[in-house]
């Protein structure tokens, strides 16, 4: 203050708008590198990756930062090394706007006794399902009844509830189930779909669908209904898909059907890159860095990608 004190009026004026016009230039000039460390996906849980400070498993996870959202998709497959993977990767899941959790296979979810731990009111999406981790219940009309039976044979005394209720590990959890394609955040969607394939027959899974200028920013868990079907139920979001990132569930499939999809995805898709991780299997990875060539985006344990 005292160097103003003795400082001629019109120079402190001067002085006090070249300071103002300075902090704005300053200001302009960090946004654009704010915005680039914004808009990317960390890989948080998989079984392949190059760091040696983390811990592989099987399983899936990520942290999707797009326009200023957080997202956690998927908590892997084991509550303590997705604990360790997350601090080594300095993340802090307190700070989440909102959790999405693909389906409900424990190599996906059960890191959410941890995540709940640190982070209980966090809103997370799952798929709607009647019965299992996520299930909202079923109405008692599900099974048929007998009123000639006794009360102590018939299911609660003959009187049942409206509605069963299902159980899950989390009751305390704050889960909002996803049955349509869903606009959750401006621009953010979540797909859903359900496998038809034998072995995973009625299985529901939610894709993440972040819409852009130039297209879809897809994050999908197993892909359990196929990426094909995936990238069908997307087409209501945008009719291109920019890059895909997550599992392809090719792990069995044979080479024919690896050569196909790698193939389609680039050329009947017209996806612009991809980012396999996951259960897409070790011939797929092959296939698809063949197929995509310099577009291919190696995305194993504790990669940070950049998102368009």
């Amino acid at each position: 203050m005292w160097c103003f004190a003795t400082t001629p009026k019109g120079t402190l004026v001067r002085l006090l708008q070249f300071l103002r016009l300075a902090g704005c230039v300053l200001l302009l000039g960090a946004a654009p590198a704010t915005a680039q460390t914004t808009n990317r996906i960390t890989i948080l849980y998989d079984a392949f990756g190059k760091s040696k400070n983390l811990t592989k498993d099987w399983g899936f996870a990520a942290l999707v930062e797009y326009g200023g959202k957080r997202i956690l998709f998927d908590t892997g497959n084991n509550a303590d090394i997705f604990a360790r993977n997350v601090a080594a990767l300095g993340v802090d899941l307190k700070k989440l706007d909102f959790v999405v959790i693909s389906h409900r296979h424990a190599d996906h979810t059960s890191g959410l006794s941890f995540l709940l731990s640190i982070n209980p009111n966090v809103t997370i999406y799952t798929p709607e399902e009647p019965f299992g981790v996520f299930g909202k219940g079923v109405p008692n009309s599900f099974y048929r009844k007998d009123e000639s039976l006794t009360e102590e044979m018939r299911y609660f005394d003959g009187k049942p509830p409206e509605t069963l209720s299902a159980g899950t590990p989390w009751p305390k959890a704050h889960f909002v189930p996803v049955s349509t394609t869903t606009e959750i955040s401006p621009g953010i969607f979540l797909v859903p779909t359900t496998s038809q394939v034998p072995g995973t027959l009625e299985m529901r899974e939610l894709s993440l669908a972040i819409k852009t200028a130039k297209g879809v920013i897809l994050v999908d868990g197993c892909s359990h209904a196929g990426v094909e079907k995936i990238l069908e139920a997307v087409l209501v979001v945008d009719p291109h898909v920019r890059v895909l990132f997550g599992g392809l569930h090719l792990i069995k499939a044979p080479d024919p059907e690896v050569e196909r999809i790698a193939l389609a995805l680039r050329d009947q898709w017209k996806l612009d890159s991809i980012g396999p991780g996951h259960c897409t299997g070790e011939p797929e990875f092959a296939a698809l860095k063949k197929t995509f060539a310099d577009r291919y985006i190696y995305a194993g344990l504790g990669t940070v990608v950049s998102l368009p």
